[in-house]
């Protein structure tokens, strides 16, 4: 089907008392193999049920930092319910004497798909800008299905960070480790972890298609207001969600308080004439009650409230939990980890199910085995673990998740795990709760 690496796999099957059933599509083979390794990053369907990812490490190129720079990779379901494995690309195919992966190294976030297949995302080094030691400042890439059955995805680098500077800064952003999300008009949006014209903090772009290619306009520079302590947020480590009105909101990890221990923001942008404004909704202090260091995107209902995680902190020493914003901005209750065997440290998001009226989520640490949780909290806000991770011997099951889960049409969740499996690299897994 495609010049790749292809294996089928069904490597585990089992269930919990709760009924559903937990198995491993596929597990990553590691170095000097071509399949990659360490997903850190969830999965994005097609229509016809296959699954498409990005291994951060892994590939056979490496140029000259990596042993493998990471890859794109796609799992196809078989009639026999095993699944097979193609890598579409491998980054760090082309470098140059300096050292820099051309086409990308490193990605870190989950990808898009538009209506005619074509795939979107970001790599958080490479590029033809040098950053130290990340192969390049970062990409937007695209990769486009084969025009014949049977040929190679073709990628083209979309944007390349760091193609402005002045005194020295990346005036258009450098390291992206967010998503991307598409508006109504086929535009991109999403945020880099670092520069700006701000004191380092990141930015949110936009990437626009034209006759000459795409352009990047920057929407807002953080750490650029409020004095020295980044009260408007720093480090967004998650993409951008839109609302029906057209307004942007997302997360940073850092800043939002008047010290060095600010835990973070959520934050609004909203479209006006010629600019877009900035406001904070909700802020932290480091080792707030109210949770610190958001790493995930937001989630929107039918009704505008906001759902998201935070990483850290929390009431009664909890590590992380899940919180609800009301339209408005306010604070709604949160849910946090009282113990660890539910699981600490949720990286990712949560994903809502309208239909069942819950939200699913991982927490990527702690649980019965200490390799990280599938949770469900219901509207009574309670939470559930569906699955422990490393419940297997040697963890052949996985452990770590960092990405968020995504759901098919029968209610089956779909998601990644960056250490574990037979190999030890990492798995992609399925739960039916």
């Amino acid at each position: 089907m495609k010049s790749a690496l292809s294996i089928t796999t069904l490597l585990l099957l089992c269930a919990s008392a709760f009924g559903q059933q937990y198995k491993v599509l596929y597990s990553f083979q590691g170095p000097h193999l071509s399949d990659g390794e360490f997903p850190v990053a969830g999965l994005v369907a097609d229509g016809f049920g296959n699954l498409y990812g990005t291994t951060r490490l892994g590939g056979p190129y490496g140029y000259p930092a990596c042993p493998g720079c990471g890859t794109v990779f796609e799992l196809s379901p078989n009639s026999d319910g095993s699944w097979s494995e193609y890598v579409l690309h491998a980054f760090c195919s082309s470098s140059n004497n300096e050292g820099l992966c051309l086409d990308g190294a490193y990605p870190e976030t989950s990808l898009i798909i538009d209506s005619e297949g074509n795939l979107y995302g970001t790599t958080a080094g490479g590029g033809s800008n040098s950053c130290e030691l990340l192969a390049g400042c970062g990409t937007v890439f695209e990769l486009s299905p084969p025009t014949v059955s049977g040929g190679a995805w073709t990628e083209t680098v979309l944007y390349n960070f760091c193609s402005v500077v002045s005194g020295g800064a990346c005036i258009d952003g450098y390291q992206p480790i967010s998503g991307l999300t598409f508006d109504s008009h086929g535009n991109l949006y999403g945020t880099t972890v670092s520069g700006g014209s701000g004191k380092n903090g990141g930015v949110v772009f936009e990437l626009s298609p034209g006759s000459n290619g795409w352009s990047e306009t920057i929407l807002y520079n953080f750490c650029s207001a409020q004095g020295t302590y980044c009260l408007d947020g720093a480090a967004p480590s998650a993409g951008v969600t839109f609302d029906a009105a057209g307004n942007l909101y997302g997360t940073t990890r850092n800043g939002g308080a008047p010290n060095y221990a600010g835990g973070g923001t959520v934050y609004k942008l909203s479209p006006g004439s010629g600019q877009w404004s900035h406001i904070v909704l909700v802020s932290s202090r480091g080792g707030s009650t109210r949770g610190s260091a958001p790493l995930s995107d937001v989630k929107i209902d039918s009704l505008g409230y906001l759902y998201g995680t935070t990483s850290l902190s929390g009431p009664n020493g909890a590590t992380g939990g899940i919180f609800r914003l009301s339209p408005g901005g306010g604070s709604g209750a949160g849910v946090f980890f009282q113990s660890g065997l539910e699981g600490c440290i949720p990286a990712a998001g949560v994903t809502l199910d309208f239909q069942a009226n819950v939200m699913y989520g991982t927490a990527s640490m702690c649980g019965k085995n200490g390799g990280g949780t599938i949770y469900t909290v219901n509207p009574s806000r309670q939470l559930t673990v569906l699955y422990n991770f490393c419940s297997q011997a040697g963890c052949t099951d996985g452990t770590n998740p960092l990405g968020a889960l995504i759901e098919d049409a029968s209610g089956n969740l779909y998601g990644t795990a960056e250490n574990g499996g037979a190999n030890g690299y990492g798995v992609v897994f399925e739960i039916t709760p």
